[in-house]
């Protein structure tokens, strides 16, 4: 049976699958595949691991004759029409769990970076303009006390919930869902959206991309924001109405914002280059050695299980 790849993954899980007798053919080059290539590619594949940065739609499940599964390469999958997968017998896979604690340590980074304006004070240092220290040099935020709001308590958000009360922030968050994990643990409130809005210092992004969670984040509400407010998103850029967050940041209407992830990817909007109240990250939120090789391992185990007449592990 043929899986074939659209991007270079960690070598544990192309490992597992030719060590199950696969056939595995991976696009090698060093960006995304071009869709001409991609549509080639996949008509006799009988499996196929996706990015996040690959458009699964109509069209390339159509040319998959063969297809039994398609492995995504991340946790999020609104890049695969899920629903005309399933129509197609086509049964869609995520990488999910493996890669919560590296999304959550760099978000938390983040935070940091903003809170204590690490990107401005490292850029003075490289300009060799340090003269020593001064009673005013770069004057930041603690983290302690501050209302830390998630937007998002699954995997992820629960993670950085975490993280965030051992810094001593007091633990609001935003979902569908309670979790009574973080309200027991770490006596976390679930307020409503407006709510939440007005009264974080950080507000941290942790939902999916979907029809409901599109703009979530908008001129009705993002106006309800501190002044001091520093904004952090490692879930999906879609979320947010960029353009009007990026006016809140041009006119110092909140103190800053880090970004792991952008509307359309990999282009990011030229005026963000020219604030220094933002963190630009090249989403990395995985981007660990641990995270990336159980990502790969995964995504090759729910291949194999589907090809074998099995269960997939983390079917979506």
């Amino acid at each position: 049976m043929k899986v074939f790849l659209t991007r270079q993954i960690a070598e544990a899980g192309i490992f597992l699958l030719k060590k199950k007798g696969f056939d595995v053919f991976v696009y090698n080059k060093s960006k995304a595949i071009p869709r001409k290539d991609l549509l080639d590619a996949i008509k006799d594949c009988d499996a196929l691991i996706s990015l996040l940065s690959d458009r699964i739609d109509k069209e390339v499940i159509d040319k998959m004759n063969n297809c039994k599964v398609i492995a995504n390469y991340a946790v999020g999958f609104n890049n695969i029409d899920v629903v005309y997968a399933k129509s197609k017998g086509i049964i869609v896979t995520n990488t999910p769990d493996v890669l919560t604690d590296s999304t959550a340590d760099l978000t938390m980074a983040l935070v940091l970076a903003c809170a204590r304006k690490f990107p401005e004070a490292e850029k003075l240092v490289r300009d060799y303009k340090f003269k020593g220290w001064q009673p005013k040099l770069f004057l930041g935020t603690e983290l302690r006390n501050k209302y830390f709001a998630i937007l998002g308590a699954g995997r992820i958000g629960t993670a950085v919930a975490k993280r965030a009360h051992s810094f001593g922030c007091k633990i609001i968050y935003y979902s569908n869902h309670k979790n009574d994990e973080i309200e027991k643990k770490l006596d976390a409130k679930k307020i409503s959206l407006n709510s939440i809005l007005k009264k974080c210092d950080i507000l941290s992004i942790h939902l999916p991309l979907n029809k409901t969670t599109h703009h979530l984040l908008n001129e009705n509400n993002l106006v309800f924001l501190k002044k001091s407010a520093i904004v952090v998103n490692t879930a999906r850029g879609e979320i947010v109405d960029e353009k009007f967050l990026l006016m809140l940041l041009q006119e110092n209407k909140i103190q800053s914002a880090g970004f792991d992830v952008y509307v359309n990817e990999p282009h990011i909007k030229k005026e963000f280059y020219k604030l220094k109240n933002v963190v630009l990250l090249p989403h990395i939120g995985s981007a660990t050695l641990e995270a990336r090789n159980e990502m790969s391992v995964l995504a090759a185990k729910n291949v194999i299980a589907v090809l074998s007449g099995k269960k997939a592990i983390t079917p979506v």
